[in-house]
């Protein structure tokens, strides 16, 4: 006797005969000789008692259509199976809508889901036709219930869940060393280590490039002077070799005699091993320009997942105090500043510049003149960012400014604003770690459903308990992921699990991934703290103090639970301020079909991005800085603070530093600054001119706003969705 059905999403339901016989019904009713009930409960009572105790709802589909071929009434089977047939197509309809829309190249908020996508290409539409048919295979058979009905009703967000099945990791924090100095093995190709700076410039890109196909995330190198410096100086030694090959004279009591600053000299006046030598460091400087040219050339250019997305890349650096370090930060920024292409500002790699007391901050400090150069580069070309070393939450007991691997102790990011650097299960560190995975909480839909509750205590109280609900049921789906990606073999990641992720040496190629990647974070995001705020008290965090301080309590709280989780379930759990693309409309639209337009909280089509002020709230940077700060510390997966300042930048490098001194006054750990910058689209020039409508180099009308939209920069709107553009236009210069 059936007991009960299992459904086609697979929940698990009471068996209830009276659906059996309303369908059969309903086909009687398109045949001439009409209903027969006597006919209708022999059927149902039939299927009924003989059935296992539990089956599929397709199984007892096939069970009446037996029945009705074995009856008289062979004309009503025939409706029935085209009633059947009828119901798979408008199951399949919308994945049909979705498919023409891609196939048009519609712009729309499902192709344009990620800026940095093309999904107008053949390899983009190949992708996004995988991701909209894999997600629902991850909701019907990969997901627990309680875990699918979450998101259904709009409380929870898994990212990336089209890669859920792969069993892949989001990102990693490149050991670049590992692959400079041993090679790799990537497909077919095998890479030698590096010997010149030209060559260790390459396989940086490559090393970026491939695990990219093996990852559903960013790639980040998080200390890119530190690793190519070495570099420098075999090339300079090259240099002197050459020379004594044209003089004859033997240079190899000089190979590795101190240098002070690799600088470009005349050599008038100069003769001998003197003459020799600043010959060798002119051409050494050249060749590590051109190298770190075509690094970001590279990074702009080399194609990844199938060729419709460049590198999502980010490079950490500017603590290396070596004459070769200095070297490498030194042309790395002339070439940033000098754009690629006709001068375009390059979209990757995301760079970020890492500040430190007694290395590049303050006068006197090492690398003061090229933290000077940083800002500088950052006003005309948005990079780079700017991480704080020196924020309390970002210090390491191990860092030593004497210790040559300093960097081992030092917290790199990624350019979106993921931060990985404290760790249960080994070494404090950001290098060969990344997330594992991470889903948002929808914090503002849990906040409208308390606002009934006229008593604020008892409103915020419900509050907590809700918000308590919804992370438990977080964590259990991010474990429950852990234990899938657990069981993929090592050859599966050939490069990431042989010379990026800490521990993966150990691994033979059949072996799971499960003994290294505990080192890695499992993220409980958040979105909409200020809309939240408003639906709680009235008033965003922005503008109240007792809003500030609620808010600073709800994430507090976040925090705590993610540390409970921790030990529970044996992972690094950590919390992040979501930097939500896609998802910030999402959201909001499915809110506004359940409550409604809600002043403040609804009345837009996206949420604001995690703790931020909102866009539209007209505020100084000082009074941002005051605000978000505090979040910083507790959102240790990740976060960043940005300002908006007006005009052209390109002249003030001041406006940018004192941006930086924000940071440094209120404990911020990421930051970046944005500014007019328009670009046209058929030639490349940029300038800073307000409302350019007409290009001065080739005439076009086609002219875009470089725009950065959650840490990184899209070289142009059209791959915008409705959301993140109509925040866009909602944003104002802090001031």
């Amino acid at each position: 006797m059936i007991q009960t059905v299992l459904k086609r999403d697979g929940r698990v339901v009471g068996y209830n005969e009276e659906k059996i016989k309303a369908a059969i019904r309903k086909a009687m009713l398109q045949t001439p000789l009409g209903e027969d009930e006597s006919l209708i409960h022999k059927i149902a009572d039939r299927i009924g008692v003989s059935g296992k105790e539990q089956m599929t709802v397709e199984e007892i589909q096939d069970r009446v259509e037996l029945e009705l071929m074995k009856s008289p009434r062979k004309e009503v089977a025939k409706r029935y199976i085209a009633y059947r047939d009828q119901r798979s197509i408008a199951r399949r309809a919308k994945t049909r809508d979705i498919f023409l829309e891609i196939i048009e190249a519609k712009n729309n908020d499902i192709t344009r889901e990620n800026a940095n996508m093309n999904t107008d290409s053949p390899a983009g539409m190949m992708m996004k036709f995988a991701s909209e048919t894999t997600k629902p295979f991850v909701d019907d058979y990969l997901l627990t219930p309680e875990a699918r009905q979450a998101v259904k009703d709009g409380y929870l967000h898994i990212h990336d869940k089209d890669y859920y099945p792969t069993k892949s990791l989001t990102c990693v924090q490149h050991p670049l060393n590992n692959i400079l100095q041993h090679g790799f093995i990537a497909g077919h190709g095998e890479s030698r280590p590096a010997k010149r700076i030209e060559t260790a410039s390459v396989i940086a890109c490559i090393s970026l490039e491939t695990a990219q196909n093996e990852m559903h995330g960013g790639q980040a190198i998080p200390a890119f002077d530190f690793y190519l410096a070495p570099f420098v100086r075999f090339s300079y030694i090259e240099e002197l070799k050459k020379a004594e090959a044209i003089t004859g004279e033997d240079l190899s009591d000089i190979y590795e005699a101190p240098v002070k600053d690799y600088i470009k000299r005349p050599l008038d006046g100069l003769k001998g091993k003197n003459r020799a030598m600043q010959h060798a460091m002119n051409c050494t400087v050249s060749r590590v320009h051109q190298a770190m040219e075509a690094f970001i050339h590279n990074m702009n250019t080399i194609h990844s997942r199938g060729g419709n997305q460049v590198v999502f890349s980010s490079i950490n650096y500017g603590t290396d105090t070596s004459a070769e370090g200095r070297c490498v930060i030194r042309e790395l920024l002339q070439s940033t500043y000098e754009g690629v292409g006709n001068g375009a500002t390059a979209i990757f790699p995301i760079q970020i510049w890492k500040k430190k007391r007694g290395v590049n901050y303050e006068e006197g400090d090492p690398n003061y003149d090229l933290y000077h150069e940083a800002c500088k580069v950052t006003a005309r070309r948005f990079f780079p960012n700017f991480v704080n070393l020196d924020a309390t939450f970002n210090h390491h007991e191990k860092w030593d400014a004497s210790d040559p691997e300093r960097y081992l102790y030092e917290v790199a990011t990624m350019g979106c604003r993921t931060r990985v650097f404290e760790n249960r299960y080994g070494e404090k560190t950001s290098i060969g770690r990344g997330n594992i995975s991470f889903s948002t909480i929808n914090i503002v839909r849990i906040a409208i459903e308390c606002m009934s509750i006229r008593d604020e205590e008892e409103r915020i109280e419900r509050f907590f308990k809700k918000l308590d609900d919804v992370m438990e049921i977080t964590a259990r789906q991010l474990n429950d992921r852990f234990d899938f990606q657990k069981t993929a073999l090592a050859k599966q990641f050939p490069l990431l699990m042989t010379r990026l992720w800490n521990g993966s040496e150990k691994l033979g190629r059949t072996d799971t991934i499960e003994p290294v990647i505990n080192q890695g974070t499992l993220g409980i995001g958040f979105i909409g703290l200020a809309e939240c705020l408003v639906a709680l008290t009235g008033k965003h965090h922005g503008e109240s103090d007792d809003s500030q301080k609620l808010g600073l309590r709800i994430i507090s709280h976040m925090r705590s639970r993610a540390n409970e989780f921790s030990e529970v379930y044996g992972h690094n759990f950590s919390i992040l301020a979501t930097p939500a693309e896609g998802l910030s409309g999402k959201f909001t639209s499915k809110d506004r079909k359940s409550f409604g337009i809600l002043p403040g909280i609804t009345d837009k089509i996206y949420y604001t991005n995690s703790n931020h002020v909102p866009v539209y709230y007209k505020c100084s940077p000082r009074h941002k800085a005051k605000i978000e700060g505090p979040y910083h510390e507790l959102t240790r997966g990740g976060h960043i603070f940005y300002v908006e300042i007006d005009g052209d930048a390109t002249h003030n490098p001041q406006a940018i530093a004192d941006i930086v001194d924000l940071m440094d006054k209120n404990n911020i750990g990421y930051c970046s600054v944005n500014h007019n910058r328009n670009r046209c689209m058929e030639c490349g020039y940029e300038d800073a001119s307000e409302n350019l409508e007409c290009c001065p180099n080739c005439g076009s009308h086609d002219i875009d706003k470089l725009q950065r939209i959650t840490g990184y920069l899209v070289g142009t709107t059209d791959r915008w969705n409705s959301a993140k553009l109509a925040e866009l236009k909602d944003r104002v210069i802090h001031k």
